[in-house]
């Protein structure tokens, strides 16, 4: 049973991995958001795009690993 359930958090297509990344950028961008208030000026900013850059290296890790992964 575990293992069904295990299957569930298995990215397998580019699909999933996109939905995934699109998540991963909506909480950085938020967070981003919040980063922006609460340290104006170029402090916000760099911790801003330091959430992006992080989505965008995450990214093109599952899009790699998906990508290169034997077909079942």
């Amino acid at each position: 049973m575990w293992n069904r359930f295990a299957r569930l958090f298995i990215i397998k297509t580019k699909f999933e991995a996109f939905l995934v990344i699109y998540g991963l950028g909506l909480g950085a961008v938020e967070r981003g958001r919040h980063y922006m208030e609460q340290y104006p000026g170029y402090g916000g900013w760099l911790l801003f795009a330091a959430c992006s850059t992080a989505v965008f290296m995450a990214g093109g890790r599952l899009i790699d690993s998906v990508a290169n992964s034997p077909p079942d």
